[in-house]
């Protein structure tokens, strides 16, 4: 079952590479990469607080300084190009069959109205 704010491997694979660290290095290290993006994730999915975050995650004070310095240092922003750079383009083609209008929106005579002298609308 995929987690509603995990990543799915595949997507994650995508990603992987462009993130700080490695996990056989020593010093700065990639091993909670995975965990620390999907905080990010749940954090904007939700609209939350740092400090609400799940405690699965870790502490909320060092997941907020890291966003940050990966925002100053550009991660975020080689990310965002890499994944635009290769986005499926599915539903970006929008027709009818899948914006829907409300069932009242249609059938309404159309211009803009404006106040007649006598006090009533009338038709532009």
């Amino acid at each position: 079952m995929v987690r509603r704010y995990g990543l799915r491997d595949d997507q994650w694979q995508r990603i992987e590479h462009l993130l700080p660290g490695r996990e056989d290095t020593v010093g700065v290290t990639a091993k909670d990469n995975r965990l620390f993006v999907e905080a990010v994730i749940y954090r904007y999915r939700a609209g939350i607080p740092w400090r609400d975050l799940p405690e699965r995650f870790g502490d909320w004070n060092n997941i907020a300084r890291r966003h940050k310095r990966w925002s100053d240092s550009g991660v975020w922003q080689r990310v965002f190009e890499h994944l635009a750079a290769d986005a499926d383009n599915e539903y970006a083609m929008i027709d009818s069959t899948i914006v829907r209008a409300h069932q009242h929106a249609a059938g309404a005579k159309g211009g803009t109205r404006r106040k007649n002298v006598s006090g009533g609308q009338k038709a532009v």
